[in-house]
């Protein structure tokens, strides 16, 4: 069964009921992610002993906000749509990835899932297939330099990807050119204190690793086929990876009904585990399967 006769075979009362948004739900699961980053950062202002230990906690928590950056592209984590779009924009500055631009990006995505041409998460490239290429996709430094190109290019209006309806165009030049703006007072801070240094650039560059592997797990290893329960995967892991990630890991599952918001996928869940053609038992199992994978 592919995913669209298992969602048509959802009763329609079910359907309905998975797919509402709360914006309890939501905002209580922003307090307690916005919490954590709270407690880290003031331990870290304040060097409480061992402080630099912190680092890579604080990272983490900042690399994943691309989980929540996702979750606002499709308005699905709060009820209020004002929500979706105010959350999305400013979780937008500390992880550099232009929202407006990042929805139509996301939505090509999701039409061609896996698509080796066409998929723009792809880029026509293919995953890494051997230890040099990994190790690079995994500092981080394709992302930050893709989304420095994306910037330039949208600040001066040098929109042209395909997925890019032209009626979002001047939305897409303001974001850039008020992200950019807001990095150059970063740049100035630094200047007078190094605040931003220890709360913000170092962290993000220690837990963009840990994000790019998450990341590969979504859609590393799967065929390159239109059924979204066999070209994403679902992995099952401990609900602190899930809270990081919004509950990402039921990737499968958002793949196949993406209006699901990720307070329900695991209910979604229920429905699809019989019918999932890739899982991995835990990331460290997916990542010892992609390793084995690698050319030598």
């Amino acid at each position: 069964m592919d995913h669209r006769n298992l969602i048509a075979s959802i009763p329609p009362e079910e359907k309905d009921s998975l797919q509402q948004r709360s914006d309890t739900a939501g905002l209580r699961h922003l307090a307690l992610y916005l919490s954590a980053l709270g407690v880290i950062s003031t331990c870290i202002s304040m060097q409480v002993t061992l402080w630099p230990l912190l680092i890579l906690p604080q990272g983490v928590l900042l690399a994943f906000l691309f989980t929540l950056s996702h979750e606002c592209t499709h308005k699905t984590p709060f009820r209020t749509a004002w929500l979706n779009d105010a959350v999305g924009h400013l979780v937008a500055i500390p992880i550099a990835l232009p929202f407006v631009w990042f929805r139509y990006f996301h939505l090509a995505h999701h039409k061609w899932t896996n698509h080796p041409e066409k998929d723009p998460e792809l880029g026509g490239k293919p995953r890494p297939d051997n230890w040099r290429s990994l190790l690079i996709y995994l500092s981080g430094f394709p992302y930050w330099k893709s989304m420095a190109i994306v910037l330039i290019q949208n600040t001066f209006g040098r929109i042209d990807a395909p997925y890019l309806p032209a009626r979002q165009h001047r939305a897409m030049r303001i974001e850039a050119r008020a992200l950019l703006f807001l990095y150059a007072l970063a740049a100035l801070s630094l200047l007078y204190s190094p605040n931003l240094f220890w709360l913000w650039l170092l962290p993000v560059l220690v837990g963009q690793p840990f994000l790019r592997l998450y990341l590969l797990a979504e859609h590393g290893l799967c065929p390159p086929v239109a059924n979204m329960l066999e070209n994403s995967r679902t992995t099952f892991t401990n609900q602190i990876v899930r809270f990081l990630a919004w509950n990402m890991p039921y990737h499968a599952e958002h793949h196949a009904f993406p209006n699901v918001p990720f307070h329900q996928l695991p209910g979604l869940h229920r429905w699809t585990r019989a019918h999932l053609k890739s899982t991995s038992d835990s990331y460290s199992e997916f990542t010892g399967d992609y390793v084995h994978s690698l050319k030598q």
